[in-house]
């Protein structure tokens, strides 16, 4: 498997992008030190739907399912999504703060959107995750890491606990490899 590099723009040509309009400019002088792990599925527990895309681009049909209804006004996105089946999307460069981690801090330093790289997974926290998600992931991670300085890869539960259990406890961090 050859190795995934980060282009200057930020973007990973190996991902399939969709552009998310739920960005913006980060911080002058802000370097990227972290990645945060999330999980989702829409409506929760269902794969397999362009749903997550949806919700990204702000086209999600409030009508499709009784969830929706709730969330369809959400302005948010991540960087990179990884679906149950291992195709790789980004919707926003590296190099833009994508609204992925909402009211959250990490030792002490707040709006971790600010700093961070987020990454879904589709899934929910009762169901593991597929193996090739983690092997995407990992590649990910290594590209990611080449490119910035990066230094913490949490879960979203750890940068905003109480408000946010993903990954989820059916997530391996014993899996994932940070070279």
């Amino acid at each position: 498997m050859s190795a995934w590099k980060i282009d200057p723009r930020g973007l990973l040509p190996a991902a399939h992008f969709i552009a998310s309009p739920n960005y913006d400019e980060r911080p002058v002088d802000t370097d990227i030190t972290m990645v945060v792990v999330h999980n989702i599925s829409l409506p929760p527990g269902q794969y397999g739907s362009n749903n997550v895309a949806a919700l990204f681009t702000n086209s999600l049909d409030p009508n499709a399912h009784p969830y929706f209804a709730g969330i369809y006004q959400n302005r948010v996105s991540a960087h990179f999504f990884i679906p149950r089946d291992g195709k790789l999307v980004q919707f926003v460069p590296c190099l833009q703060r994508a609204w992925h981690a909402g009211l959250s801090s990490w030792q002490g330093r707040e709006r971790c959107n600010d700093f961070s790289v987020g990454i879904e997974l589709e899934g929910c926290d009762t169901e593991g995750f597929e193996e090739v998600q983690y092997t995407v992931l990992n590649k990910l991670l290594a590209a990611l890491l080449q490119a910035y300085p990066i230094t913490d890869v949490v879960g979203h539960s750890d940068i905003a606990p109480g408000r946010k259990t993903d990954p989820g406890p059916c997530f391996d961090w014993t899996k994932i490899t940070i070279n």
